[in-house]
């Protein structure tokens, strides 16, 4: 016996292109970068991933988790220039930028407050520029009070 016809076999297959992450790429050619010429910044440099679409359920798992909208995409945790660490908000060199949402603006703003340099950077070559002018800054010096709990 013939099985019935799904409304789902009845579709087009999509004829649109899967997008594209130039974000994401660029993103990756800059740790690669980071990696050859430095090192050291590499290993502590991080991403974090807090964009994406996902499934409700795990939005909300990560939420309670402490995911926050509006954080930087890379965290470079090294002290210069009288700062305390570098934090960017990357975007996609034109013409494939997007807007900074207002989340990531205050919190660069939140960060800057706090110590921070902070900055949006519209590509690899603009974040290579951020990245090598801090990495030249002197570093902070940072007194560390030996003591309890070390």
């Amino acid at each position: 016996m013939a099985q019935p016809i799904k409304k789902w076999q009845l579709a087009k297959p999509s004829t649109r292109r899967p997008a594209v992450d130039y974000e994401g790429m660029e993103q990756a050619a800059l740790f690669r970068w980071l990696q050859v010429r430095h090192p050291v910044a590499a290993g502590l440099a991080y991403h974090v991933p807090n964009g994406g679409h996902r499934v409700k359920a795990v939005a909300a798992k990560l939420k309670a988790q402490g995911v926050k909208a509006g954080v930087s995409d890379i965290v470079l945790p090294m002290a210069r220039a009288g700062f305390f660490g570098l934090y960017i908000e990357f975007k996609a060199s034109a013409p494939h930028s997007a807007v900074v949402s207002q989340s990531q603006r205050d919190f660069l703003h939140d960060v800057a407050q706090q110590g921070y340099k902070a900055a949006v950077c519209r590509g690899l070559d603009e974040a290579i520029k951020v990245i090598e002018a801090y990495l030249a800054s002197a570093p902070t010096v940072v007194m560390v009070q030996v003591g309890e709990g070390r």
